[in-house]
C-alpha cells in the first residue's frame, strides 16, 4: 500500500522495541490493530522478527518519532517508501485469488454473453484476466467452453456492481458516439442495475397465442358469406333443383 511502510510487522516490532509510540499510533501507522501490537509487545506476535528500523531506512524521521511520543493522538507520517514508487502507475490485470481463478471463465462467458458490448480489454480488468482467454470463449473455442455455465462476476466476489455498472455505460456513451445504434435491452443497460429493477417490466404477449398478432377478428369477412349465401338460394326450387312443371304435364 502506498501510504503504509514496507516490512510493516517487522516495522511495527521496531518501534514497539526501540519507543513509547502508543499502540494505536504504532497500529494506525503500519496498518495493523492496535491489539496486534500489544501482542508483539508482550511476545505472543511476531515471535522471531527482527525489528526493521523505519529511521534508517528512509521511511521515518527521528522528529516525526519525537512529536508522536510527545503527543498520543500524533499520526506519525510516513516519509518515504520504495515499494510504492510507480504503484499508481501500475497497468495490468486485476490481481485474482488462487481460490477464485477457476470462477474466471464462468464470468467471461456471462460477460460476453449478457454485455457484448464490452471490449475485451474492460473484460480483462473486470475479472483480471488476458485477451485470448477472453477471445477463446467469446468464440467458443475454448477447450472446456461445454462445462461452462455464465455467472455473474458480482455475485462470485470478482468485480463490484460499481465496476461493472460503470464499464458498461462506457462502452455504451462510446457506441452511442460513434453512432452505433443499440436496442431497447441494451439502452437499460445504461443506468445502474439498481435502477434497472426498479423498472417496470416490459409487457410480453402470453405464449398462447403467440403468433395469432397478424389475424383480426372482425365481422366484416361474415356479412359477406352471409350475402354470398343469401343470394345462392333466393328460393326452393334453386335449392332443391325441382323439375319444371312442363315436364310433369306431359308424362300425364
Amino acid at each position: 500500500m502506498a501510504d503504509k511502510p514496507i516490512m510493516a510487522k517487522a516495522t511495527a516490532v521496531w518501534l514497539v522495541d526501540n519507543t513509547t509510540i502508543t499502540f494505536k499510533q504504532i497500529g494506525d501507522f503500519v496498518g495493523m490493530h492496535e491489539l496486534e501490537i500489544q501482542g508483539i509487545a508482550d511476545g505472543d506476535v511476531a515471535v522471531g522478527v527482527k525489528g526493521f528500523d523505519p529511521v534508517a531506512n528512509n521511511q521515518l524521521t527521528q522528529e516525526e518519532i519525537d512529536k508522536a511520543e510527545a503527543n498520543p493522538l500524533h499520526k506519525l507520517k510516513l516519509k518515504f517508501n520504495p515499494a510504492a514508487v510507480g504503484e499508481e502507475k501500475r497497468r495490468g490485470p486485476r490481481y485474482t485469488p488462487l481460490s477464485k481463478r477457476q470462477d474466471r471463465p464462468a464470468s467471461i462467458y456471462w460477460l460476453v454473453k449478457f454485455h457484448p458490448e464490452l471490449s475485451d480489454g474492460q473484460v480483462a480488468k473486470l475479472v483480471g484476466t488476458t485477451k485470448p482467454t477472453i477471445q477463446a470463449i467469446r468464440e467458443r473455442t475454448h477447450w472446456n467452453i461445454q462445462n461452462i455455465t455464465p455467472i455473474d462476476p458480482v455475485a462470485l466476489g470478482l468485480c463490484k456492481q460499481s465496476e461493472l455498472d460503470a464499464a458498461v455505460q462506457k462502452a455504451n456513451a462510446k457506441r452511442a458516439k460513434e453512432g452505433t445504434a443499440m436496442t431497447d435491452d441494451e439502452r437499460r443497460k445504461l443506468v445502474s442495475t439498481e435502477q434497472s429493477l426498479g423498472m417496470a417490466p416490459e409487457p410480453k404477449m402470453p405464449s398462447a397465442i403467440a403468433g395469432l398478432e397478424a389475424f383480426t377478428l372482425s365481422g366484416n369477412n361474415d356479412d359477406e358469406e352471409d350475402e354470398r349465401d343469401d343470394s345462392a338460394f333466393k328460393d326452393a326450387d334453386s335449392f332443391f333443383n325441382l323439375p319444371d312443371n312442363d315436364d310433369d304435364g306431359d308424362e300425364d
